[in-house]
């Protein structure tokens, strides 16, 4: 067997599937046994159920969910103070080092990571900061960041950079997101 090494996967672009994609890499690795991790800087402060957070109620505490966000920034009826959401972010870049150097995890997904970076005008996070992280990763623990529009010097920084391009999308017409498939 080869000897592990961890990488840094990006999941980008426009299209619908980043999250899906880093919620199969963890299905993945939750079937090797592995310990596995997801910081969520937007979702958290909805009523919704979320199927990931449900599933890693079941499967703690080898898999966890942190919905560590405030909601959506400036979208979707938000209308929480923006240094709420900045906290919240930087609280999250915070626990997700923490939890990185503590060695207790082989997988660590950042979901929506690249959106706090500055999506639709606002920014919560400083990309010095999220690069700092992946050079801090353990050598053996595997970092996947997700969110549209990720910066060149986080593509750089990526072993593994995928961008999902949208084709189709049944919100066009109408459809709204649906439980099991979306959320």
């Amino acid at each position: 067997m080869a000897s592990r090494k961890g990488l840094t996967i990006v999941y980008t672009g426009n299209g619908k599937g980043k999250t899906s994609a880093a919620l199969g890499a963890a299905m993945r690795a939750l079937g090797h046994g592995w310990r596995v991790l997801i910081i969520q800087f937007f979702k958290g402060d909805w009523p919704v159920v979320y199927g990931e957070l449900e599933l890693a109620k079941r499967l703690h505490p080898q898999f966890e969910v942190l919905q560590l966000g405030r909601g959506f920034v400036k979208i979707m009826g938000d209308k929480k103070p923006f240094e709420e959401h900045v906290e919240a972010a930087q609280a999250a870049l915070n626990l997700t080092r923490e939890r990185m150097l503590s060695g207790n995890y082989d997988l660590i997904i950042l979901d929506e990571v690249i959106y706090a970076l500055g999506y639709l005008d606002f920014k919560l996070i400083d990309l010095k900061d999220v690069l700092q992280i992946i050079r801090e990763k353990p050598p053996q623990m595997h970092l996947i960041l997700t969110g549209r529009n990720a910066p060149a010097e986080i593509i750089e920084a990526a072993d593994l950079v995928t961008e999902m391009m949208e084709i189709k999308h049944p919100m066009k017409k109408g459809i709204p997101a649906q439980q099991g498939i979306d959320y």
